[in-house]
């Protein structure tokens, strides 16, 4: 089963603060530890909301916003992608989530498992998504 670890926004993170050189070496350090135990599948930071930007859609058609959006705390900054045997699994690796803020500061993360294809009913349109070899099971 894949886990997506999502960081959640600060207000600095926000600002375009970079993470200091220990928190980064932790980081690297815990994602080392999941690429030895062939759990990585993919990790990166994401730049503040000030560079992207949301489509809303309504009644009315699609909206395009442009960020920063608020509060920072509702928005992410990151995410690591794992593969796992089991829900116990990934508990036990993100239980080893270096704190994203460094030290005691509060920070949060999130874990959502992955909703592979198997989770939808069979369909001429989910097999169109399974000729493009995406949302793999599992």
């Amino acid at each position: 089963m894949r886990y997506l670890i999502l960081v959640k926004a600060s207000r600095d993170s926000e600002n375009g603060a970079m993470p200091d050189e220990s928190l980064i070496a932790q980081m690297a350090a815990f994602h080392e530890d999941l690429a030895r135990a062939g759990a990585l599948l993919d990790a990166s930071g994401l730049y503040p909301s000030a560079e992207g930007w949301r489509v809303r859609y309504g009644e009315a058609g699609s909206e395009l916003l442009v960020g920063p959006f608020a509060p920072a705390e509702s928005l992410i900054a990151g995410y690591t992608l794992i593969q796992a045997r089991s829900r116990e699994e990934a508990l036990e690796w993100t239980r080893r989530f270096p704190n994203p803020a460094g030290g005691s500061r509060p920070a949060e993360i999130e874990v959502r498992p992955l909703m592979g294809l198997e989770a939808f009913p069979p369909s001429d349109a989910l097999s169109r998504f399974e000729a493009l070899g995406i949302g793999s099971k599992n």
